[in-house]
Parts: structure tokens; sequence; C-alpha cells
């Protein structure tokens, strides 16, 4: 796995089954082959499940009969990669670019609450840039 991203090196396929498994935080195969947006046989999904536990991004734990699969890497490292990659690639490593162009993309305004914590964040960021 790559330091930078450890999605990295996936194709689409298995992307798109570390997508619903982190969505569903642990899920078996069935689960996996009833989220995926397209048709894909029951034996597929378990043997994409079987690589990407051998390339040691999913793990699993027998309940009876069945293996329920849960990702190695938390969702919030995983998240954190994405997003630097984002920032990185198209907001030319300007996080500020990218929180713009969140704000913008938000379909109705931000609640009190939402607006309370950015200004805290951005407070707090202030902070320890200027120390």
């Amino acid at each position: 796995m790559t330091a930078n991203n450890p999605l990295d090196q996936l194709g689409r396929r298995e992307r798109q089954i570390m997508d619903i498994l982190f969505r569903l935080r642990r899920a078996t195969a069935t689960e996996v082959q009833a989220a995926l947006d397209d048709a894909v046989s029951n034996s597929t999904v378990r043997g994409m499940l079987r690589l990407l536990a051998a390339k040691g991004y999913v793990q699993h734990e027998q309940d009876g009969p069945r293996y329920v699969y849960f990702p190695v890497h938390r969702p919030e490292e995983v998240s954190r990669s994405a997003l630097r990659h984002l920032v990185d690639t198209f907001f030319r490593n300007s996080p500020s670019s990218a929180m713009v162009a969140l704000l913008d993309m938000k379909d109705a305004p931000l609640t009190e609450a939402e607006y309370q914590r950015l200004a805290a964040l951005l407070e707090k960021a202030r902070g320890e840039n200027a120390s």
C-alpha cells in the first residue's frame, strides 16, 4: 500500500467494494453484492473480497457459516488521504480553494452550528500557523 493513499493501487471494482465496506463498516459478500450498482455474481464478489484480503485491505471474521468483511484502515485515515490527493490534484495544493468549492456546492445555507464550528477551526488553524 502506498503511504500517500492506501487505495491508490486498487482497480475500479475493488474501490467500489471498499467504498461499500467503509460505508457499511462490516458486510458479508451478499451484502456487498446487493450494494453494488450493477449485476455481479456472488462468486465474483467473494473472489474480489479474498483478493482485497490478500492485498491487506480487508479482514474477515467468521459469523456462523459466513464471513463478515471489514476494512483494515479506518475511514478517517483513508478520507484524509483521499482529500489530500483531491486538494493537491484539483486545487493546486490550496485547502482554502477546496473549502470555497465545498461551500459553493452546498444547496442550503450552513446552520449556525456549522458556521461556529468552521469559525473555531479557522481560528485554531490561524493560531497554529502564527506560532
